[in-house]
């Protein structure tokens, strides 16, 4: 897939299944999450990496997270099972790091765009995925049981996979809409 159609073509499936991404397929996935804006080479970013039955830790933080922060009963039900919507799931971390150039906001810029760049490594081998936050990306709970700071943010959860459907997106935004020349 060439760098173009990739741009113009990348979207979000959550319906997804297996296979994940293979060993090599990772590789690349990784390596793309690297190659992003850094101011300063601060590296504000971690990633834990889960597959398979890894993913029902996380599934138990959800729960344990649901039940403290008293989500509601819905939420307590489904919690343990919203890590199963893919194979994998990459918990995106940004790891803040005082700096005098370099402020909190650039440092999330920083790890959201190797999010992305994880997702769009996934969609240019012919993987898909998803790229979550909600509730337990904001909790404390589940940034407690990661071994987060309080500065710390969980920038989101991507979940990665083979689609099950083929449903292209359509265009919702006009160039025209978000584009001015001048001020």
């Amino acid at each position: 897939m060439n760098a173009t159609e990739l741009l113009l073509n990348r979207q979000s499936d959550s319906q997804l299944s297996y296979p994940g991404p293979s060993p090599q397929q990772m590789e690349l996935i990784q390596q793309a999450a690297l190659r992003v804006p850094d101011h300063a080479n601060l590296a504000p970013w971690q990633f834990i990496v889960l597959e398979d039955e890894q993913r029902d830790a996380l599934g138990s933080i959800f729960v344990k997270a649901a039940v403290a922060e008293d989500m509601g009963e819905r939420t307590i039900e489904r919690a343990a099972t919203l890590v199963d919507r893919a194979p994998m799931v990459i918990v995106s971390i940004m790891k803040y790091t005082p700096h005098d150039k370099v402020p909190r906001v650039e440092q999330i810029a920083s790890a959201s765009c190797a999010t992305f760049a994880m997702q769009q490594a996934a969609f240019a081998q012919g993987l898909s995925g998803i790229w979550r936050t909600g509730a337990f990306a904001q909790s404390p709970t589940v940034k407690a049981e990661l071994g987060l700071n309080e500065e710390d943010e969980i920038i989101g959860f991507l979940y990665l996979g083979t689609p099950t459907l083929d449903c292209p997106k359509k265009r919702r935004h006009q160039v025209g809409d978000f584009f001015s020349s001048g001020i």
